[in-house]
């Protein structure tokens, strides 16, 4: 991969990069929060979420329910979704905003970090509550 080291590829990182490049400074994964958010702005009462395609259910080309034991993947992603919707709705209501970036709106060479970078810090700017980015 001329030299880019895999985490470098991962959407997570990705967006960590984008958002620091662009001044923002975050913790994560704060157990503290409910859902432990992968990003936490304090300074902006605001979490991120970087969900993976498979593993929270989107509907993308990235996710497919395996042929092998479908019944227990379609359960496994249903608590994740039941969770993931848990999780924001707390946020919520301790005054928290939350983002969800999907795996798809920025795994692929093809689509464009900055852009999506740059929505998401218009968003942490402004008032909206709830933000979400999918591919």
């Amino acid at each position: 991969m001329s030299g880019i080291r895999d985490r470098d590829t991962k959407p997570e990182w990705l967006v960590r990069r984008a958002l620091h490049a662009r001044g923002f400074r975050y913790r994560l994964h704060a157990r503290e929060l409910p859902g432990r958010p992968d990003i936490v702005l304090p300074r902006h009462r605001a979490v991120v979420f970087v969900h993976g395609c498979f593993w929270h259910g989107h509907d993308c080309r990235y996710f497919r329910l395996p042929s092998t034991r479908p019944e227990f993947w379609a359960n496994k992603i249903a608590r994740n979704q039941s969770n993931d919707t848990r999780a924001s709705a707390l946020l919520s209501e301790a005054g928290w905003r939350v983002a969800i970036v999907w795996e798809c709106a920025v795994r692929d060479r093809r689509r464009d970090i900055d852009a999506v970078a740059d929505a998401l810090a218009q968003w942490l700017h402004g008032e909206s509550a709830i933000w979400e980015i999918r591919g």
